[in-house]
């Protein structure tokens, strides 16, 4: 028997999929996995939202198939290869498709430790494999031009649009992209950031990342100025508890993500780079300009806060396509019979 079922609550499809997929229940099993990724992993909403999605949508494949609910002690292996056959049926991408299968590789290891399960039927699947993408970064020069966007647009003979912008938003801006670039943090990493995480005698920061895992980060002397001049802006020094970055500058509550998401692309437009470039493509930056300049995949690795070095690898792709580019322009031998 099943354990009792509770109905789920919508859930946005995972990203490529389906958005007709049926809303069934979500059992004892599934319910409990994905309150200990909220509550006990603290993953992002993103990836609480995926993994649901891809639960939901296995639940709602079976019941077609089925009739009945799965009973995951007791699915088979092929039954997974059933399930992969039919989302390769769907046109969804390999990345959509190892999405969904890396939620169901999770939740079993979940029944696994919990004792409900005695064994995964999903190890070694083969799944599709991914191509090979470069990841997109800014050019040094780029990234100055970034960094000096918030304070031009905010220059006297720029002609204001729309409402005021709260005097402290600029500095504030040019602290968030300073920071960002210095320590190659991710959005909701910097937003989460308090006033006491800010070792400046120290130059380091202190990370609370994916799965609450907390790491430190060397920070440049640029970002550190930035910050002194954004909370000089402020009118006072907020308190070690407080947040980094304020909503205004009478509102001390944490800048929400999407706000600065929001406010960068007039950066980028003031730039005049492509206002389709998501916070992450700075991270990325961070990431190729250290290893262009000789740090090693390692530190990187740290700083970047990656559980696998695999993870941070794809950033040598980068540099050494590069490398390879110099050379056969540069070297008098690099071609020829």
């Amino acid at each position: 028997m099943n354990p009792a079922a509770t109905t789920a609550p919508a859930a946005a499809p995972a990203d490529g999929g389906p958005s007709d997929t049926p809303k069934p229940a979500l059992d004892a099993r599934m319910q409990g996995f994905l309150d200990h990724l909220s509550a006990e992993r603290a993953v992002s909403p993103y990836t609480l939202r995926n993994y649901t999605q891809a639960l939901v949508e296995f639940s709602a494949w079976h019941v077609a198939q089925h009739q009945r609910s799965p009973d995951w002690a007791q699915l088979p292996r092929e039954e997974f290869r059933f399930f992969l056959r039919h989302l390769g049926r769907q046109g969804l991408s390999p990345a959509a498709i190892r999405l969904r299968f890396s939620a169901l590789r999770t939740f079993y290891r979940f029944l696994l430790r919990r004792g409900h399960v005695t064994s995964t039927p999903i190890k070694d699947l083969s799944l599709p494999r991914l191509p090979r993408r470069l990841v997109r970064f800014l050019t040094v020069e780029q990234m100055q031009a970034l960094l000096a966007a918030p304070t031009r647009e905010s220059a006297p003979d720029q002609k204001p649009k729309g409402r005021p912008v709260d005097p402290s938003v600029p500095a504030r801006d040019v602290a968030i992209l300073e920071l960002l670039y210095s320590c190659g943090l991710r959005v909701s990493e910097l937003c989460g950031l308090r006033v006491q995480d800010l070792d400046a005698q120290e130059a380091v920061v202190r990370v609370l990342g994916k799965g609450r895992k907390e790491r430190m980060v060397p920070v440049g002397s640029h970002a550190l100025r930035a910050m002194e001049s954004y909370w000089l802006s402020l009118g006072k020094r907020p308190e070690p508890e407080q947040p980094v970055f304020w909503r205004a500058q009478d509102d001390p509550r944490p800048l929400p993500p999407r706000t600065f998401q929001h406010r960068l692309k007039g950066h980028l437009l003031a730039a005049g780079l492509d206002p389709k470039i998501t916070p992450h493509k700075l991270r990325h930056s961070f990431a190729t300009h250290l290893l262009d300049a000789g740090a090693d995949l390692r530190s990187v690795q740290e700083m970047l806060g990656h559980a696998q070095l695999a993870t941070t690898q794809v950033y040598t792709h980068v540099t050494t396509d590069r490398l390879r580019r110099a050379y056969d322009q540069a070297h008098p031998r690099a071609h020829g019979v």
